[in-house]
């Protein structure tokens, strides 16, 4: 079980403690997280994270290549297998990445944005 966090707080149970989750929903907030966080920026674990924000240094033709080969790399050791990704820019430098993953045998469509 995890705490649970909603926009990078965590969320409290009302009672003085903190909310958990288990499960599919840990799965995805952890999925998240490692999705969104920048690879190298925890100097005591140098491989948590991705490196999703270096998408534009790509050529805009490898781009797609890219993205689902970080996904991949930043997911490594979780209990699920990144199947494709899928990139929409949204302008000012936004781009939506949609990564589709399979957990148990079932789909686990995540999107983030990245800048």
């Amino acid at each position: 079980m995890e705490l649970k966090l909603r926009n990078g707080d965590y969320v409290p149970d009302g009672v003085g403690g903190l909310k958990r989750v288990e499960g599919r929903e840990a799965l995805l907030q952890r999925v998240l997280f490692k999705l969104t966080a920048r690879r190298g920026a925890f100097p005591f674990s140098p491989e948590l994270g991705s490196r999703l924000w270096q998408l534009g240094k790509a050529p805009p033709a490898q781009q797609q290549a890219a993205a689902v080969q970080y996904a991949a790399e930043a997911l490594e050791g979780e209990a699920l297998t990144v199947e494709s990704a899928e990139l929409e820019p949204r302008g000012q430098g936004v781009v939506a990445l949609k990564v589709n993953c399979v957990w148990q045998g079932k789909p686990l469509p995540v999107t983030v944005e990245i800048v």
